[in-house]
């Protein structure tokens, strides 16, 4: 049973289970696991109108591909784009945004199993953790293995897992078998987009190869001139305003946000910029 509560001006998730003790008689025991709620939601960031062209790609790979890695320095747009995707991909979404305290497989795979478990409910997180706290060494693959199977088993609806800022664990020693092992293997009917600032550890030539793998990198997700031009025409900026900003900025969006809040100081009348969300 699942119960939120707060837990000091955040959102917590308890999981209440019982176990069996040792002389076979079931007692109930309350084990409270805190995960942050705002960790496994997908957050409410708005889409600049001229992303079409990444939403494209992202939307043909969600039908032909089996995973989707967006790669690129902080402040290039990718939680903003993942997000964006997130709310218009036509399918359930789960969403986990990893930090470095998830660095633990026990701990990352209690927040990815608590968000695949509620679009998923045949998923039971407590039986797959008993493999995360496993001593085999190959722990993490024999997870995988477990996931795979667990989300292949029933006739759900399609599934979007969106993991964030994955690079945080790369120094893990589960991280390479568990998505060497994870990737190549999902179902047709769930497709993962990764977001992270360098490519994951894992080997993925062969995905790539057989282009089940899509990999959008910061010179895709940087704005060309043309959707610099139709963002500032959005805000009522003009085409000479956008031009300037773009040679300025090389069209990466976090340089373009400032750029637009200089001209929001500089002219009151295009504050409605705030309202309208000017996001990186």
């Amino acid at each position: 049973m699942l119960r939120v509560a707060p837990n000091k001006g955040k959102a917590a998730v308890f999981r209440q289970h019982h176990e069996p003790n040792s002389g076979g008689e079931e007692k109930m025991e309350r084990k409270q696991n805190k995960l942050i709620l705002d960790k496994i939601t997908v957050p409410a960031t708005p889409l600049q109108e001229s992303r079409s062209r990444l939403l494209d790609l992202l939307r043909n790979n969600l039908i032909s591909g089996a995973a989707t890695i967006v790669n690129g320095r902080a402040r290039t747009g990718k939680t903003t784009l993942a997000a964006g995707f997130a709310h218009h991909a036509g399918r359930p979404v789960s969403w986990y945004k990893v930090e470095a305290a998830d660095a633990e497989l026990r701990g990352f795979m209690e927040y990815l199993l608590e968000s695949l478990s509620q679009k998923r409910p045949s998923i039971d997180p407590d039986s797959l953790l008993e493999l995360a706290d496993s001593p085999l060494s190959d722990r993490a693959e024999l997870l995988a293995e477990s996931l795979i199977f667990r989300l292949g088993e029933t006739n759900a609806e399609p599934l979007l897992v969106v993991i964030e800022d994955l690079h945080l664990v790369y120094d893990a020693d589960w991280v390479v078998p568990f998505f060497h092992r994870l990737l190549p293997l999902l179902p047709a009917d769930v497709h993962l987009l990764i977001t992270c600032r360098s490519m994951p550890p894992t080997p993925l030539w062969r995905m790539r190869s057989k282009q089940t793998l899509l990999v959008i990198d910061e010179p895709e997700l940087a704005f060309t001139l043309d959707e610099t031009i139709e963002w500032f025409k959005h805000r009522g900026l003009d085409a000479r305003q956008a031009r300037l900003a773009w040679t300025q900025t090389n069209g990466r969006a976090g340089a373009l946000t400032n750029f637009i809040l200089k001209l929001i100081h500089v002219e009151p009348q295009s504050r409605d910029f705030i309202r309208l969300g000017v996001v990186a």
